[in-house]
C-alpha cells in the first residue's frame, strides 16, 4: 500500500514506479509518535530533517508576545510540515500536533539528493509548495473579506476534501480532532463566535459534529455556502484525469 505521502503527490503528478518507491521509502524507516498539543519543531530552531504526518493531524503556528496564537494551516496526513527546513538556518513558525501522530523524519541531504535526481518528484514538492501558498492566500481572505459563516464553511469543506484527496476518509465523515479555540486561531474568531457559525451550519444541516468526528451532510450546500473554488489547491491533474486515484476520491467534490 502506498504511504500518506504518495497519495498526496500523486494529486500533481503520474509517478515512475521508481519514483514510487523512492516516495514510500522516504518514510518507511524514521518515524516518531508525537501526543496532543506537543511541538514537532519550534520557532527558532533548526532541523537537518523534514518532517511529514503520516497519521493524526498537525498544524503550523505563531505565537505572539501577547500568548496569542495564530494557526496557518492544518496539516493532513501526506502532508510535508517543513519541506525547505534543512536548508534554512532556522525556523520561522512552529508545527504542533493537534492530535497523536506519527510523524516520518527525512534527513535533509537524502532529500536534497531526491531533488536534484529526480525531477518528477522534485516538481511534486513544488507543487506542493503552491498549494501550501494558495492555503496561506485564503486564510489572508479570510481575515479581511469573508464574514465568519464563510470562513468557517470554507475552511470546513477545505480540509474535508484535502482529507478525502489522501485517502483518510472515504465518504464526507472524518476525525477533526480540534477544539474551537483551535477553530478560532485558524479563522481570527473568538471562540463564542465560532460557536455560533457552527451551530447555524449545523441547524442548516450541512454539517454535523459528534465528538471529534465531523460529517459534511450536505457537499454541495457546504461548498456553495462557503463560496468555495477549488483552484488554489493546484488539483489540475485530478481534473485533468478524473480515473486517477485522486480523482476518484474527490470524484464530485471539486
Amino acid at each position: 500500500m502506498d504511504s500518506p505521502l504518495v497519495m498526496k503527490m500523486e494529486q500533481y503528478r503520474r509517478f515512475s514506479d521508481e519514483d514510487r518507491r523512492s516516495l514510500n521509502d522516504l518514510t518507511s524507516s524514521r518515524q516518531q509518535e508525537y501526543g496532543t498539543r506537543e511541538d514537532i519543531i519550534r520557532e527558532g530552531e533548526h532541523s537537518p530533517d523534514i518532517h511529514i504526518v503520516l497519521s493524526g493531524l498537525a498544524c503550523r503556528y505563531k505565537l505572539l508576545e501577547n500568548g496569542s496564537r495564530q494557526i496557518m494551516a492544518f496539516l493532513v496526513p501526506g502532508h510535508p510540515c517543513d519541506a525547505e527546513i534543512f536548508i534554512l538556518k532556522e525556523m520561522d513558525h512552529s508545527i504542533c500536533a493537534l492530535a497523536p501522530s506519527v510523524i516520518a523524519s527525512v534527513p535533509g541531504d537524502i532529500m536534497r539528493d531526491l531533488m536534484l535526481h529526480r525531477p518528477g518528484i522534485a516538481l511534486a514538492f513544488w507543487w506542493n509548495t503552491l498549494q501550501d501558498e494558495g492555503v496561506l492566500r485564503e486564510r489572508i481572505i479570510d481575515e479581511g473579506r469573508r464574514d465568519a459563516y464563510g470562513r468557517i464553511a470554507f475552511l470546513i469543506y477545505e480540509v474535508m476534501l484535502r482529507m478525502r484527496a489522501v485517502g483518510v476518509i472515504k465518504d464526507q465523515s472524518f476525525d477533526f480532532p480540534i477544539t474551537q479555540s483551535d477553530l478560532a486561531d485558524a479563522t481570527g474568531l473568538t471562540p463564542v463566535h465560532v460557536n455560533r457559525m457552527l451551530v447555524k451550519l449545523r441547524e442548516e444541516e450541512l454539517i454535523a459534529i459528534e465528538g471529534r468526528r465531523w460529517t459534511v451532510l450536505n457537499a454541495a450546500g457546504l461548498r456553495k455556502a462557503a463560496k468555495f473554488e477549488v483552484s488554489y489547491l493546484h488539483l489540475d491533474r485530478v481534473k485533468d484525469e478524473p480515473e486517477s486515484e485522486a480523482g476518484k476520491r474527490l470524484k464530485g467534490l471539486i
